[in-house]
């Protein structure tokens, strides 16, 4: 299906009206948290999974905030008087974000779902009727230029990106805007690309509706609508990942066969970056009979980059199908057609040679050392959103190990890092533990197993001694010969920096 088949948008060249719609918005307190306050939290949960009934259960008054929901979030129309008061009808219905339905009232042409932005900024997220959240599946609908508002996925990317201040920002196909709308806050220019044009047409509509800076607009294929000089400080995308056979559903198919798009994506943003710039995409990949999916992705990763790849899900093909068969709503219909596409889709991976398909975290960094460092984990455990802070950590700590040898180590100062705390395993009333852990309670908790020595040492650390000076007063104390124990335990260091549990003082 065309946009044709969808409805018309409003108007983005009518900045005056989006800024009354907001105001009006605010007033009412149609926000993130007067949602909640308001409906509740088992009915506000509800709306994130497409159930709309607990939220008509509990707007059935007339206040302005009750009226706002049924109209922009559940898509209910309602009568022309009672929003008339609080609302420019007559603008919003010129402009078109409101359209009149019936003899006495309107109803809304799109959905607009409140945001909370990271520093308590209210913000809006606009989009197609019927996907303030989720997939197709949710409300039915198979066209190909539906644009979703915010899932998981998009929330999870802009939890990893680095918001430190840049001067440009590249959202690659943006769709509502939501990445966009995050660069604004710390990039002087931001520019937004997407295939769909009306993906384009809703991000301005979520940019001047949240109140941001409008960004530069460009139709085009992933890096196609870029000038060739063209470089970024920080370039986000996430990107139509699904590996499927064939391209119906323009907001999650590629194009591209197998998880070609996120590898040319990849690829291709190396040289789009300016020196010591983030690419941070959200990615699917095969797992390939017979090849090594690391390898695989280290592979892809642009010369000049240093990348953190992190594998947070794996399906296998029957799995993986399924969810998006039910994403698109082929559950729904006709139960000869589901399984014929649920064939075409293990025929696709059976003749490409896939066992499973992996979902992560894919962020490089523009470097100039001349030999980049690509780590490539999985780490499927629970981490603390948001961690553009821990992953602008991560590339620091890089660069410091890759400039200190073994001797500049031991000569350097560290501190434990905030919120580690030390487990020690054993059998009950034994001297000694069977092994020491280390854990970390924020960002990504990572656990990692020391010996004796490593927790000692990082238990001392507090930027005050060298990392030898400490070495040297554990060797005394447990009798060992502190050569010895210099030279064997800066790799232990090294891994405890690298991870995050130690940082270096100065």
């Amino acid at each position: 299906m065309s946009d044709a088949t969808l409805s018309p948008l409003p108007s983005a060249d009518r900045p005056d009206v989006a800024a009354r719609l907001r105001e009006a918005l605010l007033a009412a307190s149609f926000t993130a948290d007067g949602l909640l306050d308001l409906l509740g939290a088992p009915a506000y949960a509800a709306l994130a999974r497409s159930e709309t009934v607990p939220a008509l259960r509990a707007t059935r008054g007339d206040t302005p905030l009750e009226t706002f929901v049924r109209l922009f979030l559940l898509q209910q129309p309602v009568p022309h008087a009672r929003v008339d008061a609080f609302l420019p009808v007559h603008a919003c219905v010129e402009s078109g974000w409101l359209a009149r339905v019936g003899a006495d009232e309107v109803a809304a042409t799109v959905d607009v779902r409140p945001y909370g932005g990271p520093d308590g900024e209210d913000w809006f997220i606009v989009s197609d009727l019927g996907c303030a959240v989720g997939g197709a599946g949710g409300i039915g609908s198979r066209d190909e230029g539906v644009v979703l508002g915010v899932g998981g996925a998009s929330t999870t990317l802009a939890g990893i990106t680095v918001r430190t201040p840049v001067s440009s920002a590249l959202d690659l196909g943006t769709g509502s805007g939501i990445q966009a709308l995050h660069a604004a806050r710390h990039a002087t220019r931001v520019t937004a690309t997407d295939l769909n044009p009306r993906a384009l047409h809703i991000t301005a509509l979520t940019l001047a509706l949240s109140g941001a800076p409008a960004a530069e607009l460009r139709e085009g294929s992933l890096f196609e609508p870029l000038r060739h000089d063209e470089r970024y400080d920080l370039i986000v995308s996430n990107p139509p990942f699904v590996i499927s056979p064939g391209a119906r559903l323009t907001y999650r198919d590629g194009g591209m066969g197998g998880d070609d798009l996120c590898r040319s994506l990849v690829q291709g943003a190396g040289e789009r970056l300016t020196e010591g710039g983030f690419a941070q995409f959200l990615a699917n990949w095969q797992h390939v009979e017979g090849e090594d999916w690391q390898d695989r992705l280290r592979s892809w990763v642009p010369r000049g980059c240093d990348a953190w790849i992190v594998q947070r899900e794996v399906q296998d093909v029957t799995q993986y199908a399924e969810l998006w068969l039910r994403d698109a709503g082929d559950h729904r219909g006709d139960p000869a057609e589901y399984q014929a596409r649920y064939d075409a889709w293990l025929d696709e991976f059976e003749a490409r040679k896939v066992k499973a398909v992996g979902f992560g975290w894919i962020t490089l960094r523009r470097t100039a050392a001349a030999e980049p460092v690509v780590t490539v984990e999985e780490w499927p455990h629970p981490v603390e959103q948001p961690l553009g802070d821990t992953v602008r950590a991560h590339f620091e700590r890089l660069d410091y190990l890759r400039a200190h040898d073994d001797a500049a180590l031991l000569a350097g100062h560290f501190r434990l890092a905030g919120e580690i705390v030390q487990e020690q395993v054993g059998m009950p009333g034994a001297e000694d533990p069977e092994h020491v852990v280390l854990r970390q309670h924020r960002g990504m908790r990572r656990a990692t197993k020391v010996d004796t020595v490593g927790a000692g040492f990082a238990g001392v650390c507090d930027g005050s001694l060298s990392a030898g000076r400490i070495l040297d007063a554990i060797a005394q104390l447990v009798g060992e010969d502190p050569v010895s124990l210099r030279d064997r335990t800066p790799a232990q260091i090294r891994l405890l920096v690298e991870q995050g549990f130690l940082e270096p003082a100065r």
